[in-house]
């Protein structure tokens, strides 16, 4: 408890000193002084020899945990888990192929596996044209967080972290990994987010970022289908080796041709690796302490590069305070005993086959019929390049000419039935896919009223929904992994521009001190431990279709129309909204019945004001009840003392059109119709 506290008051005296600078060079320290690296804090603390020549050769206190035996046995570990891969990397490939539209490759080959070529390979793009509809649908639907607290105390932070973390993504330019991710999730049927903390970012006071990671290049237990219950996780990416000895001086004559074989895509530019080698990130789990570490090692070859126990640092805590590997898996459509789903190219490459065949026979058909071609006799004497030749007005022969001699080939029309099958396969595609004429514009049987169309589209969008909805559950835990990073790593105070209230900008600075675990004390003798702020993550759309906001737009207005923002109709209102369901809905109410509190507390303001009023007109003989009235809300107007027959004298003469005396002026007469039209809407 006593070095507790003094941390503690080294802290508050670190704070106190920062308060005293000028405000201009708290953020340059705060921004631009870079945080320690491991090495630099073993140097100062004498743990790391270091050489003349700048190489690390190991720690002088400390045992190396991590070594040359425990990378070989991970690299035995990695083959296994690539060859348990295979299957899933071919297909990969092969998709991606099918995508470029370059498949004929593929369909040359015959029954006996050889490769046999053909006049012509038409390409029709019916299956590109189903992804990337499916592709706007999801950009069309771009998500966007909202962070919730799960305690009445952590609204504020709540609040600041649903405007910060926007941000954070977008300089990270997240919106370009999204567009990635889902061409890999419709091509593939898996996208992969790769959430990490980029110790680089920010003249080295390190950032979050979310990358789309290749799933070629990622290797898991074979078997599994949650990849947070694989024992090794393995990331692998080829680097050239000139870099990696810049990088890391202790590879200075260690590399060479990369050990392990990487699938490669079919590239169209001659990709050469022999002067790369292979970076292995090895992420693995281990129970200590009662909970579930995650450890990192990074190696080339046998040489290890970093291994978190090796360091001191994060031998006991682990890489990440999360305890998770840092990559999330966004599935298309499931699949049984593997954390990878299968995508649309699978679903529809078999139909698409057979259009491109039958549009192949169509054509050779169409070809074949359309150049004349003749049958002539081995005894004939006809010239026939002179006949083949079409500007030649004479033809010379040799002889007598015969009937025979030279016979045109009478060619065979296509039968109709052949063209109902191949635009059967084509529907069949568009079914299957999900990609009807309906849901990308067009009309079909006679519909060509807009309402009819909008619905007809809305209904025809349910598999994008659903699509959508999935990536939504992806979207959410990459979130989460972000806020679990700035819980960990956000020591510092960092500037943000965010949009307040109105569209305006607002500049603030955010730190993880709020949500770090907070001890709470003592009460009565018991110590109560640590409290961590948790957080909840809501997604919904931040890109709607235009559809879809004219519809928003219009409902707003019929909102407005119908009186639901009047606050004397608040609890109305209320009602009627408690029976609707629609986005957003929590958050109109929310506003009503504010406003409809607002309106109460006025009205009663009102009436005291008025009484008050009341009592000074019957002293005085003035008018200030009528007045306040007339200008609030028209409430009924308490008469002055002593005037009660006057005034019912004055209704009965105007009634019967004479002049009651004094007239009313026109600013109260006016105030009067203004409440009356207000109270009363059309």
């Amino acid at each position: 408890m006593a070095k507790m506290r003094n941390t503690e008051n080294e802290k508050k005296q670190e704070e106190s000193n920062q308060e005293e600078m000028p405000l201009e060079e708290q953020r340059m320290h705060r921004q631009s002084a870079p945080r320690p690296t491991v090495s630099d804090e073993l140097q100062r603390l004498g743990m790391i020899n270091q050489q003349p020549d700048g190489v690390m050769d190991g720690f002088r206190v400390l045992e190396e945990v991590i070594g040359r035996e425990e990378v070989q046995e991970a690299s035995q570990i990695l083959q296994k888990y690539k060859q348990g891969k295979a299957n899933l990397e071919r297909r990969i490939v092969e998709n991606e192929q099918w995508y470029k539209l370059r498949h004929w490759e593929y369909l040359r080959r015959d029954s006996k596996g050889q490769n046999s070529s053909s006049q012509v390979e038409p390409v029709s793009a019916w299956l590109f044209n189903s992804i990337a509809n499916k592709h706007a649908d999801a950009m069309d639907n771009f998500p966007a967080p909202n962070i919730l607290p799960r305690e009445e105390g952590d609204k504020g932070e709540a609040q600041m972290l649903s405007s910060i973390i926007p941000v954070i993504l977008d300089n990270d330019e997240f919106e370009a990994t999204y567009d990635e991710l889902m061409d890999d999730k419709l091509k593939f049927g898996t996208g992969v987010y790769g959430v990490f903390w980029d110790q680089t970012k920010l003249n080295g006071l390190g950032d979050i970022s979310i990358n789309r990671i290749d799933i070629i290049n990622l290797f898991w237990e074979p078997g599994i289908t949650d990849i947070q219950k694989s024992r090794n996780f393995f990331h692998v990416e080829l680097r050239d080796n000139d870099l990696l000895s810049q990088e890391y001086p202790q590879l200075a004559g260690k590399l060479g041709q990369s050990t392990l074989d990487l699938t490669q895509y079919v590239y169209d530019d001659t990709v050469d690796t022999t002067e790369k080698s292979a970076v292995v990130d090895w992420y693995y789990k281990k129970h200590q302490n009662g909970r579930t570490v995650l450890h990192f090692c990074k190696f080339v070859n046998d040489t290890v590069l970093f291994a978190t126990e090796n360091d001191p640092e994060y031998r006991d805590r682990g890489w990440y305070d999360h305890g998770k590997y840092p990559f999330v898996f966004d599935r298309l459509f499931k699949m049984a005993g593997t954390p990878c789903g299968f995508g649309y190219i699978d679903v529809g490459k078999s139909v698409q086959e057979y259009i491109d065949r039958g549009d192949q026979a169509i054509m050779q058909n169409m070809l074949a019929n359309a150049r004349p071609r003749h049958f002539i006799r081995s005894d004939g004497e006809v010239n026939e390049q002179e006949y083949a030749d079409m500007t030649k007005d004479f033809i010379h022969v040799g002889g007598n000419l015969g009937q025979d001699s030279i016979l045109p080939i009478q060619g065979k029309p296509l039968n109709s039935i052949y063209l109902e099958v191949h635009n059967s396969k084509v529907d069949e595609l568009k079914e299957t896919t999900g990609n009807r004429d309906i849901s990308t514009g067009g009309t079909s049987g006679g519909v060509t009223a807009a309402s009819a169309l909008a619905a007809m589209q809305e209904a025809g969008s349910k598999l994008s929904r659903d699509s959508n909805k999935g990536s939504y559950r992806g979207y959410k835990q990459a979130i989460q992994m972000t806020l679990e990073l700035v819980r960990q790593f956000y020591d510092l105070p960092r500037c943000f521009r965010i949009i307040g209230e109105n569209g305006a900008y607002q500049f603030i600075q955010y730190s993880n001190a709020n949500i770090r675990p907070q001890y709470q004390g003592n009460e009565m003798g018991q110590d109560m431990g640590y409290r961590t702020p948790l957080f909840d993550v809501e997604i919904s759309a931040q890109k709607a279709s235009p559809y879809s906001k004219l519809s928003q737009n219009e409902m707003a207005l019929q909102f407005y129309s119908a009186g639901f923002f009047n606050p004397q109709m608040a609890d109305q209102a209320l009602a009627c909204l408690e029976m609707m369901d629609f986005d957003r809905k929590n958050g109109i109410m929310q506003r009503i019945a504010q406003n409809g509190t607002m309106f109460q507390r006025m009205v009663m303001m009102q009436q005291q004001m008025i009484q008050m009023a009341t009592i000074i007109d019957r002293t005085q003989g003035t008018n200030m009840a009528e007045q306040i009235a007339s200008g609030i809300i028209g409430a009924p107007v308490p008469a002055a003392a002593g005037s009660g027959k006057a005034v019912e004298n004055a209704k009965e003469t105007e009634a019967l059109g004479g002049d009651s005396g004094p007239k009313e002026s026109s600013t109260t007469k006016n105030a009067r119709q203004r409440v009356a039209e207000s109270t009363s809407p059309k």
